[in-house]
């Protein structure tokens, strides 16, 4: 038996984060949160940069959020956030057209063909089929593109009560938030080191002993089982 027949076996839906997982546009969303953010000032946008990095894969309304009612100690109006939200995206969009995507996910589309896949991100979720159907990535995913202004921790609660998402299941995302969303709705977990943010990612894993890959294509030589046992780490 083959090594990745093993994670056939083992899973029946694969979940993947969007940003430093599929497409490489970690970095296109740093600078897009520093570019709107500079209109309150320098300090301030580089306030939610820092923000931001800590807390990749929440979503750019709670950002947003934050930079209005913590770093500026203002309300954080419904409008406002609206406002900085659509500039944000204006800025993200063509850059996300025309990013990396990473190596070896049609070859993993191929040989898990009868398993569930989707993306549960914290990007807008609008945004996201736009970008997936502009890229034709979109019917990789036949159990839905996901993602804000729910979070990850809504929609995988709403995915498994539909039966959309059945477990057992493995999540693939780059950021602390990630981990810890799978392991509240009960999902196994990979981390992708290559095109993370997440600074101090390799300390973070070692104590929670996830397993660590450096892309999407990593996962065609490896068993179900590596994921079970929480040791390989590639790094």
């Amino acid at each position: 038996m083959s090594a990745f027949a093993g994670i056939r076996e083992t899973f029946a839906t694969l979940v993947f984060d969007c940003d430093g997982v599929i497409l490489d546009s970690n970095r296109i969303k740093t600078d897009a949160f520093r570019q709107v953010a500079l209109r309150y000032g320098a300090e301030a946008a580089e306030a939610l940069v820092q923000y931001h990095v800590l807390n990749g894969g929440i979503s750019r309304y709670r950002k947003f959020e934050h930079l209005l009612r913590d770093i500026l100690g203002r309300a954080a109006s419904e409008a406002e956030v609206k406002v900085l939200a659509d500039a944000y995206g204006e800025c993200v969009f063509r850059e996300l057209l025309g990013c990396a995507v990473s190596h070896g996910l049609h070859e993993l589309r191929d040989i898990t063909a009868g398993q569930g896949w989707m993306v549960v991100s914290g990007g807008d979720e609008k945004e996201l089929r736009r970008v997936f159907s502009a890229r034709r990535l979109a019917p990789l995913f036949d159990r839905g593109i996901h993602g804000s202004p729910a979070t990850k921790e809504q929609i995988l609660e709403r995915e498994i009560a539909s039966r959309n998402l059945v477990l057992p299941a493995l999540f693939i995302g780059d950021s602390r938030y990630d981990h810890e969303a799978a392991n509240r709705a009960g999902l196994l977990f990979a981390f992708a080191r290559g095109w993370t943010e997440f600074q101090g990612w390799e300390e973070y894993c070692a104590v929670n002993r996830i397993p660590v890959i450096n892309s999407i294509s990593d996962l065609l030589s490896l068993s179900g089982q590596v994921f079970i046992d929480g040791h390989d780490h590639r790094r």
